[in-house]
């Protein structure tokens, strides 16, 4: 009776997430992560403090 109890949001929670990527358009997280990422590098790119005379 424990397992079941304790495992019934685990497998609710995958029956869920199975349904809603069949039936809607999630978008796919890791090429999200990578588009974010790319982001955050150009701007720290764009936004970096030019090197001083000092730290060469």
């Amino acid at each position: 009776m424990g397992i079941i109890r304790s495992s019934f949001t685990f497998l609710t929670g995958t029956v869920c997430g199975i349904y809603i990527a069949q039936n809607y358009n999630v978008p796919n997280i890791k090429t999200l992560g990578r588009c974010a990422a790319a982001t955050v590098k150009n701007m720290e790119e764009k936004y970096r403090k030019p090197k001083s005379r000092d730290d060469v």
